[in-house]
């Protein structure tokens, strides 16, 4: 599992915080993770790919 590429969009962008929605979720929750995290283009509708404990620009 921690080798596996998980694909996220970017939801919204709330201050230090960022509501990315799994792609392949139907559930529709959100994860909030801190912009700290994220590489500094990221904007709402961004695609994002977590792989290796990191988050990158797909």
């Amino acid at each position: 599992m921690l080798l596996d590429k998980i694909y996220y969009t970017v939801e919204r962008l709330d201050g230090d915080y960022a509501y990315l929605k799994k792609d392949a979720d139907e559930s529709g929750e959100l994860k909030c993770v801190a912009r700290a995290l994220l590489p500094a283009e990221t904007a709402e509708g961004t695609r994002l790919v977590y792989e290796m404990m990191e988050y990158n620009i797909e």
